[in-house]
C-alpha cells in the first residue's frame, strides 16, 4: 500500500509542479516582453513570422506551427493588427486565405526582445545538465503529443510527434 501511495503522491506532485512551472514561466515572460510592449503570445507569433522570412505567412500555417486552432490564432492576430505589430492581407486569388506579415513596429519588437529572451532561457536552463535536458525534452515532447492526441481524439500520436515543430533538427537556425 505504501508503494502505491508514494507513486500517487509523485504523480500529483509532478502535475502540480508542471502547472506551477508554467505559471511562473508565463510571469517571467510577461515581465521580459512587457519591456518591449508585447505579450509572450505576441512574441511567439512575431518570432514565427520572422522565421518565415517576415511574412506573409498564412494563418493556417501559423496555427499549425503554434499547435493552436486557426480561430484562436486569428483572434490573436486581430489584436496584434490593432497594436500595429502585424498586417493582415487576403489573397487576391482565394479571399478565404489570410496572410500575416510583420510591420516595422513588430519587427523592431521581436528584434529587441529576442536576445533578452534567449539570455533568460539560457540562464534558466544552464543549471540542468545536457543529458538531463535531453531527457526533459523527450519527456515533455511525449507529454505534449499525448495531450494533443487527447484533444484530437483518434489522432495518431506517433504522427503528431513526427510532425511536431519542436522536433525539427534545424529549430535553432529557424528561430535566429
Amino acid at each position: 500500500m505504501a508503494v502505491k501511495f508514494e507513486s500517487q503522491n509523485t504523480v500529483l506532485r509532478l502535475w502540480i509542479l508542471l502547472h506551477h512551472v508554467r505559471d511562473i514561466l508565463v510571469r517571467c515572460e510577461d515581465s521580459i516582453f512587457s519591456e518591449y510592449g508585447i505579450t509572450p503570445e505576441q512574441f511567439t507569433v512575431l518570432e514565427q513570422v520572422k522565421s518565415h522570412g517576415g511574412g506573409p505567412m498564412r494563418i493556417i500555417d501559423l496555427a499549425r506551427v503554434l499547435e493552436r486552432g486557426p480561430n484562436s490564432v486569428s483572434t490573436l492576430v486581430d489584436r496584434m493588427v490593432k497594436a500595429g505589430l502585424v498586417r493582415r492581407t487576403r489573397s487576391k486569388i482565394d479571399r478565404r486565405e489570410v496572410r500575416v506579415s510583420l510591420t516595422s513596429k513588430g519587427e523592431s519588437a521581436v528584434q529587441l526582445a529576442t536576445p533578452v529572451s534567449w539570455k533568460f532561457t539560457q540562464r534558466i536552463l544552464s543549471r540542468i545538465a545536457d543529458k538531463d535536458r535531453d531527457a526533459l525534452v523527450s519527456l515533455l515532447e511525449t507529454l505534449k503529443c499525448d495531450l494533443l492526441g487527447y484533444l484530437s481524439l483518434g489522432a495518431d500520436v506517433t504522427e503528431i510527434s513526427k510532425n511536431s515543430p519542436t522536433n525539427r533538427p534545424d529549430l535553432y537556425e529557424l528561430m535566429n
